[in-house]
């Protein structure tokens, strides 16, 4: 049997890929800060406790060897440099990375989208090819570049697989724009606004799915760097019309044909242009085929929305996503439009 360590094995993506690997016959050890086990996993899986800044604790993690190490909380040179310093006792490694890495050619990137015309014009889609903003420490898509650089130039040491993942969805995430949705049904909210014409794209990618990538990616080590992005990229009107199928509510929706006025037609896919990502290549390199459909994912996304958000204020539940959009639910901002 093969051995597998994942490193930030109780995260979001971490959990369904621990099991992806387990029911792949791995004998796969889940590391993370709490040691913690998911009630998903096989009883077979190793769990244990680890400071991701202690080198010695990851070194032993990884012992006299293993056939794979998957990374999914990798952030910049140092962790490369940590992870590249265990090449000739590690087969090959998967470490996930981001598509905010792209820049659109011409200077504008995730880290310019708030400046004056600032916002990418990304061809559509994107391949693995486009230009990225060069590698640093000044954001998370430069660290996140520097990373992938790092990881790279010592290839000839230890195969990796860099994923690049769009916005992430499902159970556990510390940002689920899906609770826009979910939380409007639940309060009763029947109209909506949406900006853009309801037009906007921000290619999700399920959990489920970047454990399918990582499962494939083991058994072809290799190395290459491929957008991780579900099968297709719904409109947020769309997106809408799926929670509200999943919720049982039908929901009256006006569009503003432009950005969103204030806090009214803001959503969390709120953008101009598209951000679509071209998977083709993990189709041709990995033979990925998406294990479910962005509605496929969402009865499970919505009944963990659902539950977390039971007698508990949202920015509670979800600090992160009330620190990038704190007015989200500005109901008497919306309320007064509608009258205006």
């Amino acid at each position: 049997m093969k051995r597998a360590v994942v490193i930030g094995a109780s995260g979001q993506i971490g959990r369904p890929t621990v099991d992806a690997l387990a029911r792949d016959g791995w004998e796969v050890t889940a590391a993370s800060r709490s040691g913690g086990r998911d009630g998903t996993w096989d009883d077979g899986v190793r769990t244990v406790r680890l400071d991701r800044s202690d080198d010695a604790a990851l070194a032993a993690l990884v012992g006299d060897g293993c056939d794979l190490l998957v990374d999914m909380v990798a952030y910049d040179a140092v962790h490369a440099r940590q992870l590249t310093s265990l090449a000739g006792r590690v087969g090959s490694a998967v470490v996930i990375s981001t598509v905010s890495v792209y820049d659109d050619g011409d200077g504008r990137n995730f880290d310019t989208l708030d400046e004056p015309d600032g916002f990418p014009a990304y061809p559509v889609p994107v391949k693995e090819t486009q230009p990225t903003v060069a590698p640093g420490t000044t954001s998370y898509s430069t660290r996140k570049v520097a990373l992938e650089r790092e990881l790279l130039t010592a290839a000839d040491q230890l195969p990796v697989t860099v994923l690049r993942p769009g916005a992430v969805h499902g159970p556990y995430s510390p940002l689920p724009r899906e609770v826009y949705f979910v939380k409007r049904n639940l309060d009763g909210r029947r109209r909506r606004v949406l900006s853009y014409g309801g037009a906007s794209r921000f290619h999700p990618s399920s959990a489920r799915n970047i454990a399918e990538l990582v499962r494939l990616a083991a058994v072809r080590p290799g190395t290459r760097v491929l957008n991780a992005c579900d099968g297709e990229a719904p409109t947020v009107a769309e997106i809408g019309a799926a929670v509200d199928a999943v919720m049982g509510v039908k929901t009256e929706t006006t569009f503003l044909d432009g950005p969103p006025e204030g806090s009214v037609g803001r959503t969390p896919w709120s953008v101009p242009l598209p951000f679509v990502f071209d998977m083709s290549a993990a189709e041709r390199e990995l033979g990925y085929q998406p294990v479910g459909s962005y509605a496929d994912s969402l009865p499970e996304t919505v009944a963990w929305l659902t539950d977390a958000l039971a007698g508990r204020d949202w920015p509670e539940c979800f600090p992160l996503l009330a620190q990038v959009y704190p007015d989200l639910f500005d109901y008497a901002a919306e309320d007064a439009w509608f009258t205006a």
